[in-house]
């Protein structure tokens, strides 16, 4: 019991702060009509979260960033995408109007950005590596992987959870006008986490 309530708590203690990975889900539930339409970015960012929860438990990713270089590059990559994604998230504020004129992601478009968002962030892949994987250090054997089971169980609630919010938001802005704000926030949001990340290679 206790491997399994401290994954819970330690999940939402991480995943709990606005994060790119967070906006991203509950944008995808706001500007959709459906809420099944926002499936592919709530299903990929589970799966990325499963991923690294996993590396994170068995130690795999503590022996890959043992590697300076590696880290380096992870962090100039996820630096530059995350410009862009807050460019991406200025722009389309600009194009909303109404409910039906919404630049809407396709399927296609969302896995790309939400594995983008998800494997391109270092802050989150520090979080996962740092706080995570050093907490699963405490357990061994059937411990670890219920601890790991709670983590990933939180995460897989959590963007069901943030995509129903964004979709019940969207329902009532039937003029694009929060949306539009929504939009414009999430972008500086990003914009200040690509600086936080590319200040921690000085």
């Amino acid at each position: 019991m206790e491997p399994l309530l401290h994954g819970v708590f330690l999940a939402f203690g991480l995943i709990l702060p606005l994060g790119v990975q967070n906006i991203f889900v509950f944008t995808q539930g706001a500007t959709h009509k459906k809420f099944t339409n926002a499936l592919p970015a709530i299903v990929t960012a589970a799966i990325c979260d499963t991923f690294l929860i996993s590396l994170a438990v068995t130690g795999i990713s503590l022996i890959v960033f043992n590697f300076i270089w590696l880290k380096t590059i992870i962090f100039i990559i996820g630096f530059v995408f995350l410009i862009y994604m807050g460019w991406i998230m200025w722009r389309d504020s600009s194009q909303v109007i109404k409910q039906e004129d919404l630049n809407q992601f396709s399927p296609k478009k969302q896995i790309t950005f939400a594995t983008s968002v998800s494997l391109l962030n270092p802050h989150a892949i520090m979080d996962t590596i740092g706080v995570i994987g050093t907490s699963s250090l405490t357990y061994s054997g059937p411990d670890k992987w219920l601890f790991a089971l709670a983590c990933i169980a939180i995460s897989w609630l959590w963007f069901l959870a943030l995509a129903i919010t964004g979709r019940k938001i969207g329902q009532l802005d039937t003029n694009g006008k929060y949306l539009r704000y929504i939009n414009q926030f999430s972008a500086i949001i990003i914009w200040i986490m690509a600086i936080y990340i590319i200040s921690q290679l000085f």
